[in-house]
C-alpha cells in the first residue's frame, strides 16, 4: 500500500501540467517578432483567465498561415519562462 502511495505521489509531483486546448481568435500577428496575439478562453494548465494577450510561437512557421479574425483552437505552456503557442490550428 505505502508503495502504491508513494508511486502516486512521485507521479503528481513529476509530471508537468498537461497542456489542454483553447479555443481563440486571432487579432493580430507579428511575422518579425515570431508573436500572435489571441482573444482566447482560460488557460487551465496556465491557471489563467480568459483574456486578449500576446503569445511567443513555439515555431515562427506556425504563423504563415494565419490571419486577424481566424479562429483557432491551441496549447499553450511555459518555455523557457515565457507563455508560448505550442501548438495551433484553425477551426471552422
Amino acid at each position: 500500500m505505502l508503495k502504491i502511495v508513494s508511486t502516486l505521489i512521485f507521479t503528481a509531483f513529476a509530471l508537468p501540467a498537461l497542456a489542454q486546448q483553447v479555443n481563440g481568435t486571432v487579432k493580430k500577428i507579428d511575422q518579425v517578432q515570431g508573436k500572435l496575439t489571441i482573444d482566447h478562453g482560460p488557460i487551465k494548465n496556465l491557471d489563467m483567465d480568459a483574456m486578449s494577450m500576446v503569445f511567443r510561437a513555439g515555431d515562427p512557421a506556425m504563423l504563415k498561415n494565419l490571419k486577424a479574425g481566424d479562429k483557432i483552437r491551441f496549447d499553450a505552456d511555459r518555455v523557457n519562462g515565457q507563455i508560448t503557442v505550442t501548438k495551433i490550428q484553425k477551426v471552422k
